[in-house]
């Protein structure tokens, strides 16, 4: 699995990097940002559960 986060939608509020801090981080740019490609299948529910929680449908999925 691999995350893109929709820089254009992003409002950096955090709820990605709250949810899987392993995978995404807002400490670098004014967006989040994915530390990992491809994601670990260990992650795969936290970052699914990250993309269903943001509010502004950035993070985009390809399994």
């Amino acid at each position: 699995m691999r995350a893109i986060v929709d820089k254009d939608l992003c409002i950096a509020c955090g709820i990605c990097e709250s949810i899987a801090p392993e995978v995404f981080s807002l400490a670098t740019e004014p967006y989040a940002v994915v530390l990992l490609d491809p994601i670990p299948e260990e992650l795969e529910d936290a970052v699914r559960e990250a993309r269903d929680e943001c509010t502004e449908e950035a993070i985009i999925l390809e399994e």
